[in-house]
This record gives C-alpha cells, sequence and structure tokens, in this order.
C-alpha cells in the first residue's frame, strides 16, 4: 500500500495552513490512499538546530520520509522562501531521500507576488533531493482559506477542487506504479 508523508513546515499547529493540509489528507483519504502528518514544529528544536542524527525521534520521523511514494512539503511562504522550520528538517534527510518519490510542493501566501517562490525554492530544493517526480504545485493566497474555529477551517471550493484534482493526479500515478511492480 502507498504512503503519503505531509510535512508541515508551519511554526504552529492550528493556522490556515494546516486547513489546506486536512483538504489533503481528507482528499488522499476518499482515494484509499493513506496518510501520515510530520509537524516539524512539534519535534525536539534542540535536535533539528543542530542536526542530531542521533535522536530517536528524529530517526524515526526520518525513516517515514525514506518509506514514503508520496512526500507533501507543506510551508507558509515568508520573505519569499519556505520557513525555516521546515528547512532544518530538510537539512536532516539524506542526500537522495526524495528519490523514486512524488514530491508535492503546496504553499501558502499573502499575496499573489509569493507564487513564485514554489518555483525558486521549493521545486529547487526537492531536486537537490533527488527527486524527479514532482506533482503539479498549489499556491493558495491566505484571503482564501478563513479559520472558523480551532482547527476548523473553510478552503473555497476552487483551492479545494485543485487539490483534489492533483490528488488524483497522484494517485493514479501511485496504481500505475504499483502495476509495474507487479
Amino acid at each position: 500500500m502507498s504512503k503519503v508523508i505531509l510535512i508541515n513546515g508551519n511554526n504552529k499547529i492550528d493556522s490556515r495552513l494546516t486547513g489546506i493540509q486536512s483538504v489533503i489528507e481528507q482528499s488522499f483519504q476518499k482515494q484509499g490512499v493513506q496518510t501520515e502528518v510530520i509537524y516539524i514544529h512539534q519535534l525536539p528544536a534542540n535536535d533539528l538546530i543542530r542536526v542530531n542524527f542521533n535522536s530517536e525521534i528524529l530517526q524515526r520521523e526520518l525513516k517515514k520520509v525514506v518509506e514514503a511514494d508520496v512526500i507533501v512539503l507543506l510551508t507558509p511562504i515568508y520573505k519569499a522562501s519556505y520557513t525555516g522550520i521546515l528547512k532544518t528538517f530538510i537539512d536532516l534527510i539524506p542526500q537522495k531521500g526524495f528519490e523514486e518519490k512524488i514530491v508535492w510542493p503546496v504553499a501558502i501566501g499573502g499575496t499573489a507576488h509569493h507564487l513564485l517562490a514554489i518555483d525558486y525554492t521549493l521545486k529547487p530544493l526537492a531536486i537537490t533531493l533527488g527527486a524527479t517526480q514532482i506533482a503539479k504545485s498549489v499556491f493558495v493566497q491566505e484571503q482564501q482559506v478563513t479559520k472558523v474555529d480551532a482547527f476548523v477551517y473553510n478552503v473555497e471550493l476552487e483551492i479545494q477542487g485543485r487539490l483534489a484534482q492533483e490528488v488524483e493526479r497522484i494517485t493514479n500515478q501511485l496504481i500505475q506504479k504499483e502495476k509495474v511492480i507487479q
């Protein structure tokens, strides 16, 4: 069975990015694909900052990345780039850690001016880690996701549709890959 790991590079769990993440998780679940989330900000900060490869917690999380078929990189865009929190975790991933995986960059930002940050920062990062299959990135403007209540978000239907469409495309790629393996 295929595994999808969502790496949430935000500095808090209760954010618009988590609303987007929820839509992605639900879309994969509708396709019958298992997902798991790594919330980087919940990992030991000292181990992340010191790049502690011996940390049992970090080893466990990195093993999830290595064993995944799909990596979803979720990040807010700050100052035209992904977050430093995401960078600290990415630094621990082996040089070819994204090889043979589908990598899907998804970002949220304040304005459309941040749209190109995916192409100039996240995609090159994925390629550096060995990615050869990069799914169609999705950029969401903050005003397209509103907070209704704690951990409840209203994501515009157009965004939900774009996310669901890409999840379906990725799932079809996974099915084709499994057929080839069999």
